[in-house]
This record gives structure tokens, C-alpha cells and sequence, in this order.
């Protein structure tokens, strides 16, 4: 199995995965999540070696990484910085997003490639750059592998990836919201609307209410209620307890599936 961006592997009707002794191998595609810009690709050979996955959780700022790529087609490349910043989403990238953020200089064609640590083991797949003019700023992002394992265990066993779904639309709760709605607190989500007969609107949510928590874990912004609710399997109960003029009211969802589709 061969682990890479999706948006590497999606527009091509023909894959190869070139190795260091010079051998191509044609490569088929496993699964894809678009969500994540994660694929898995597979290739029938035996005896390659393999990536030891490290913990991207305890990861700190400061830590030095090193990304393997091949920039603009040069050939295989490893350049070296540190972990500038870490959780870092709200970037527009992918619909689950918690970079890790480095100044190794990633440029056009890392995508897809490993960032390691100082021992050797996977802690990230070289994804986006931050880049006025296409080349490295030292801005650059990987997804973690505490996003990475979920996502490849379930592309290798499902061909795809099942998420919780709520089908609502969540906003941050920011000073300028909290004044704005005369909402008594900033902690929480804020419902900007509920679907019709989604899971959340069965369960009595309404646009307005304030997701307090689910399952007694709170909830603290838009991206991490994303995260909660996509862990959730499908057909369970989630308790949440939303915020509703200024009373908290409990709610029992039963999680639907999400559908391939840009909605919560």
C-alpha cells in the first residue's frame, strides 16, 4: 500500500509509482478522501520496505522534521526545518483540517510526501504550501498521522471513509457573533442552520441554538465539533446538550451517515 494526496492521484487514468532502484510500478487506487486529500494506492510487489508511523500528538513546536519529496521533478529530495506550528486549520484547504505547519521548504511536487522526524518514523504527508508565487515561503502544511491512521485503515478496509452527520451548519462564536445575537457566552458552536430531516432537526436542534457539548466532551470551536461529530458512527445516540434562551436543553441525535458532499 502506497499512502499520498489525493489531489496527486484524482484527474489520472494511469498510476506509476517510481522506486529508488529505478523500477515503475503501475499502482491502482484503493480508496479516496477527499475530505482529508488522502489515497491509497496499491502495487503488486514484494518486499518494499515500509514507514514506521510516529505520533504526530506529541509533536512540539520547535521539533525538527525533515520532508521527502520530488520538487518540480528534480528526483528525490529531503530538506529539513522545524515544526513552526501545530493545529492549524480554518485554511480552506480540506474540509478537516489540523496541519502541522513547518518551514522545510516544500515546494510544487512534495505533495504526497513524507515528513518524518529525526528518528525516521512518519509523522505527516506533505500536502499545501503557503506561496505568493508557487515557490517555498517556509510555509508549509502536512496532515497529521493522527488524522493519517484513521483514514488509511478505513480506505484499505472500505475503499472509503464513513463519518458521523449531524446536517447542521456551524459558525465560531466570536466576540463580534456573541454581541451581535446577545449570546450570554463565546464558548460553544453556534447552529447557523439545520437541514431539513437531518439527524439534528429530527432530534429537536434548531438554527440559533449553541452546542455546548456532545457525548459530555465540550465543544470549543467549528472545527473540532467537525471532528466530533465525524468520529460518531453511524446509527448511535450522541448526547448534546445545546444552549437555548439562555437554558441548557439535552438532545438525543441519532447520527446519520455523512454524504460525500460539503455539508457537517
Amino acid at each position: 500500500y502506497v499512502l499520498t494526496n489525493n489531489h496527486v492521484v484524482q484527474a489520472a487514468d494511469e498510476i506509476a509509482v517510481a522506486l529508488p532502484d529505478g523500477r515503475k510500478l503501475p499502482a491502482r487506487v484503493v480508496g479516496a478522501d477527499p475530505e482529508t486529500d488522502l489515497a491509497v494506492l496499491r502495487v503488486d510487489a514484494a518486499g518494499l520496505p515500509a514507514v514506521t508511523f510516529g505520533r504526530s500528538e506529541v509533536l512540539a513546536v520547535g521539533d525538527v522534521v525533515l520532508a521527502i519529496g520530488n520538487p518540480f521533478g528534480v528526483g528525490q529530495t529531503v530538506t529539513m526545518g522545524i515544526v513552526s506550528a501545530l493545529g492549524r486549520n480554518n485554511l480552506g484547504i480540506n474540509r478537516y483540517e489540523n496541519f502541522i505547519q513547518t518551514d522545510a521548504a516544500i515546494n510544487q511536487g512534495n505533495s504526497g510526501g513524507a515528513l518524518i522526524d529525526t528518528r525516521g518514523n512518519l509523522v505527516g504527508i506533505n500536502t499545501a504550501i503557503y506561496s505568493n508565487g508557487g515557490g517555498s515561503a517556509g510555509i508549509g502544511f502536512a496532515i497529521p498521522t493522527t488524522i493519517i491512521t484513521d483514514v488509511l485503515d478505513q480506505l484499505i478496509k472500505n475503499g472509503k471513509v464513513v463519518r458521523g452527520f449531524f446536517g447542521i451548519e456551524p459558525e465560531d462564536i466570536t466576540p463580534e457573533v456573541a454581541e451581535a445575537f446577545r449570546f450570554p457566552r463565546t464558548e460553544g458552536v453556534y447552529v447557523r442552520g439545520v437541514m431539513r430531516d437531518a439527524p439534528a432537526q429530527k432530534a429537536g436542534m434548531e438554527p440559533g441554538d449553541i452546542i455546548v457539548s456532545i457525548n459530555d466532551m465540550k465543544v470549543e470551536n467549528t472545527p473540532g465539533v467537525l471532528g466530533q461529530i465525524a468520529r460518531l458512527a453511524p446509527g448511535a445516540t450522541a448526547r448534546v446538550t445545546v444552549l437555548r434562551n439562555a437554558k441548557e436543553v439535552g438532545l438525543n441525535v441519532t447520527v446519520g451517515e455523512r454524504p460525500r458532499a460539503d455539508r457537517s
